[in-house]
């Protein structure tokens, strides 16, 4: 079996961006630019990734770690101390290079899009025979690009665009910027690279004609144009939401999920949807959030790192925050906000609540206005309700609390203690009428006001 190393190119400072953060931490779907790459490799089955990044950017490898937890990858980091150009930036991870892979790809941290089927191309392209694999895809405008010069299958040069002649102006097969090496000639290619150019830097791009020089094999791998943008501005990244935004809604609605206005539906990176679900307009998912067959999200709701089970309703309007789970057939209704709170199957918060730290038992039914005050100024307390209960509209649940099974707790009531199974509480003043006063008060005020 091979191995491959993944070489990501992550050490742009991104000034066009005009942020503090490194540019490959910027994000497309709630998940951070070099961890969309990341993904994309560990999918395609590499091995191991060498993150080549700039003096204090450790953020970015540590990005690159989570990405890769779970997938069984090695992640080392490389510093770049001067900015040299692409082929020195590669070089920047030698040692890595170095190590015992068969096929060794060279990824742009600030290409997102990157599919794992891509990756697979080119390292099958090196398995058949080839010692280099360019990534190329077709510009509906190739102004300002590197254009793949291929003969015969052979790609002999990658011109770029102020250096080429009309007939190679008139190419729109352009380079992408990601490559696959095999193993056995990388070093030697990149060691003769030289800087003899206006910026005085080594470009990765030049090894191409020296394995050409060498008699190497190099292929091209064709990929959509959409795929492999980079990402340099705000308004790039902007395009890049959008790109992303539009595939993630295709996959979703190709897997069996019901979308009724796609273009208002917004996902992150991780969002899963079971078949049978379906997504009114408006709905935001933020990271880590699953929802399962069958359920359905309402309009202009907001989900993140909640987990809704199977035939659940939520919303319209309902905000759904991270620690929230909610089960088979339960509902949660308009103007309702849950906070790491757990609704047991068939329970019910309908309207204008707020749910926090909090578990609520099967089939229990929380009122309108009712709120669980879980928070001091200091510390958080949880809230326990249990199955069948019945909170009042208009109720206030202040935490630590107990409400118990089958118990029922009376509209307007504040309850600060233990409420036991099957008992009714009631935490409010007592009504008092008063006969007339209602009259009396509208007359006395009616008269001041005529003498003001």
């Amino acid at each position: 079996m091979t191995q491959a190393l993944a070489i990501l190119l992550a050490a742009g400072e991104g000034t066009r961006m005009r942020s503090a953060r490194p540019k490959v931490m910027q994000e497309v779907g709630n998940r951070p630019l070099i961890a969309h790459v990341a993904h994309a490799a560990a999918e395609a089955e590499v091995d191991t990734l060498a993150i080549v990044i700039g003096p204090g950017m450790a953020a970015v490898t540590e990005a690159a770690q989570k990405a890769a937890e779970g997938a069984r990858q090695t992640v080392t980091s490389h510093v770049q101390s001067e900015r040299l150009g692409t082929g020195h930036a590669v070089l920047a991870a030698r040692t890595a290079i170095a190590d015992r892979y068969d096929h060794v790809l060279v990824l742009l941290g600030d290409a997102p899009l990157v599919r794992p089927q891509t990756i697979q191309a080119a390292r099958r392209a090196l398995s058949e025979g080839a010692d280099i694999a360019v990534v190329g895809f077709r510009a509906a405008d190739p102004t300002g690009y590197g254009r793949l010069i291929v003969h015969d299958g052979q790609v002999v040069a990658i011109r770029e665009h102020r250096d080429a002649d009309p007939a190679e102006r008139a190419i729109d097969f352009c380079n992408s910027g990601i490559m696959a090496f095999a193993q056995a000639p990388m070093l030697s290619l990149l060691d003769a690279i030289g800087n003899d150019n206006a910026k005085g830097e080594y470009y990765l791009t030049d090894a191409i004609e020296i394995a050409n020089r060498a008699g190497l094999v190099v292929r091209a791998v064709e990929a959509p144009e959409t795929e492999v943008m980079g990402v340099n501005d705000r308004a790039q990244l902007a395009e890049c939401e959008a790109a992303f935004q539009a595939a993630k809604r295709a996959d979703v609605l190709s897997s069996g999920v019901s979308l009724i206005a796609p273009e208002t539906v917004y996902f992150s990176a991780d969002t899963q949807i079971g078949p049978d679900a379906t997504v009114e307009p408006h709905v935001v998912f933020g990271p880590g959030t699953v929802i399962e067959s069958g359920a359905r999200i309402r309009a202009f709701s907001h989900l993140e790192g909640a987990h809704v089970a199977a035939d659940a309703q939520i919303g319209p309007y309902a905000r759904l925050r991270p620690g929230t789970e909610i089960g088979e057939k339960a509902r949660i209704g308009n103007f309702v906000e849950a906070k790491n709170a757990v609704f047991g199957p068939g329970a019910k918060a309908n309207h204008l609540s707020y749910v926090g730290d909090t578990s609520v038992g099967a089939k229990a039914n929380i009122g309108a206005g009712t709120i669980t005050c879980n928070y001091d100024g200091f510390f958080k307390y949880r809230t326990e309700i249990g199955e069948g209960a019945f909170v009042g509209s208009n109720s206030a649940l202040v935490a630590p609390v107990r409400i118990g099974a089958g118990a029922i707790v009376g509209s307007g009531s504040v309850i600060t203690e233990t409420v036991p199974d099957d008992a009714l509480a009631l935490g409010r003043g007592r009504q008092v009428i008063k006969e007339g006063r209602a009259a009396q008060f509208r007359e006395t005020k009616s008269n001041q006001k005529k003498h003001d």
